[in-house]
């Protein structure tokens, strides 16, 4: 099987420039290509990585990756299938989040070993130094305002309004192929889906001011089985950063997709042999109340992106929340585990009696509320129950003396912190 061929069965391939031309290109021997990433935000996200898991299926086929981060057009913002105009960030600003990107990618690709290594370019190194008359002269007399306004992220806006500046993007990232082909001799770029018409602003650049052929490969909008697209829990971005998302809550963003995705989901978001898949989707069918499917998923996932360490981490925290055994997790694997719970801070003045903490955190209504839970055996402590209207909260209590985890019947968790 072709590495074209592979990316067709896994399904992340939804458009390409010819078709024919590009997979003759792929096996005629190494591919230089590219794949960009603005720097919008100080991480990347769910919704980058079906690109760079192209990138890094086309970099173990033996082609060489050159990742990359828009420090130029960060500057600028993409207008595709934007509702309003992008804020404008400083320099520094996008500056310090084209690292982080920087450091967020060279997770996924190699930039060490072999001929073929990633090789990390940023289009402000081109940008910084040509003159807007320049650019004007070598580059915008290639594009006729007809052709541009032809680009669906362009028609999408033009009723509500674009500024001149978004209207120029695709200008600026077409040139960024022009410059990637005279400087690495790069021919292919990968982005999604949304990107089409600026990218074939780039091959329509080289093209017409180099005579020479590029190619495109665009991947799927990824949506579940409702059609939603895919790639948000709970109305928020999954960040490929684990201060922003924690391996514990990218292992259940997985561990619950449901069971029409999970083993398309395995196809397009590890790197496990299709042959292998097929065992699972053979084994999990026969079984889905075991959800083999969605815990490998899960289990690929996160070791990818956090490691296996994390990966780890995430599997012992949900087991032993589930089982009710608080007192195995330390604190920081709780806050990872009940980021999203009820919260409340202790002051050291107040009352550390059971029955007036479990009203004022807002666990209960009321005292006699509070007394009735505990003499039914609702209430536990760090996983143990407590019967006791007298009981008191001591530093006992305290999991590495910075939190308690109070339950109330079988699921519902809060947590008080010191």
């Amino acid at each position: 099987m072709t590495i074209f061929e592979e990316l067709k069965e896994r399904g992340l391939i939804f458009q390409t420039t010819d078709e024919e031309a590009l997979k003759e290109a792929l096996t005629e021997g190494q591919l230089a290509f590219y794949s960009g990433y603005d720097p919008t935000a100080d991480s990347l996200h769910l919704g980058h990585l079906v690109p760079i898991l192209v990138c890094r299926h086309l970099q173990l086929a033996g082609h060489k990756p050159y990742p990359l981060v828009g420090g130029a057009t960060g500057l600028i913002g993409d207008p595709s299938f934007k509702d309003t105009e992008r804020s404008l960030q400083t320099k520094e600003t996008v500056d310090g989040w084209a690292a982080k990107i920087q450091g967020q990618l060279s997770r996924f690709l190699d930039f060490e070993n072999g001929d073929n290594k990633a090789v990390m370019v940023n289009n402000y190194d081109w940008f910084a130094d040509i003159s807007f008359i320049d650019f004007l002269r070598d580059v915008g007399k290639y594009f006729t305002v007809n052709y541009m306004m032809s680009k669906e992220s362009v028609k999408k806006r033009i009723e509500s309004g674009i500024s001149y500046t978004e209207f120029a993007y695709q200008i600026m990232q077409g040139y960024d192929f022009y410059e990637l082909n005279r400087r690495h001799s790069v021919t292919l770029q990968v982005g999604g889906s949304d990107q089409w018409g600026n990218m074939t602003a780039g091959t329509e650049l080289l093209r017409r001011k180099a005579d020479k052929t590029g190619h495109v490969i665009t991947v799927p909008l990824i949506t579940d089985a409702t059609g939603k697209k895919f790639g948000k829990s709970e109305g928020n971005a999954v960040w490929l950063d684990a201060s922003k998302t924690s391996p514990y809550e990218m292992y259940q963003f997985w561990l619950n997709v449901m069971d029409e995705d999970a083993v398309r989901f395995l196809k397009i978001f590890t790197f496990l042999p299709l042959a292998e898949i097929e065992d699972i989707r053979q084994e999990f069918e026969a079984e889905p109340h075991k959800r083999l499917a969605q815990k490998v998923l899960a289990r690929e996932v996160v070791t990818l992106v956090h490691g296996e360490t994390a990966y780890k981490e995430a599997l012992n925290i949900t087991e032993q929340l589930f089982s009710g055994n608080i007192q195995n997790l330390s604190a920081a694997e709780l806050k990872q585990g009940l980021s999203n719970v009820p919260n409340y801070a202790v002051q050291p003045e107040e009352s550390f009696n059971i029955v007036e903490i479990l009203v004022k955190a807002g666990i209960v209504n009321s005292k006699r509320q509070a007394r009735e839970d505990l003499q039914n055996g609702a209430i536990y402590i760090n996983g143990s129950r407590i019967q006791d209207s007298a009981y008191n909260l001591s530093d006992k209590d305290k999991i590495d003396d910075e939190l308690t985890v109070i339950r109330r019947g079988k699921k519902k968790y809060f947590v008080l912190t010191y």
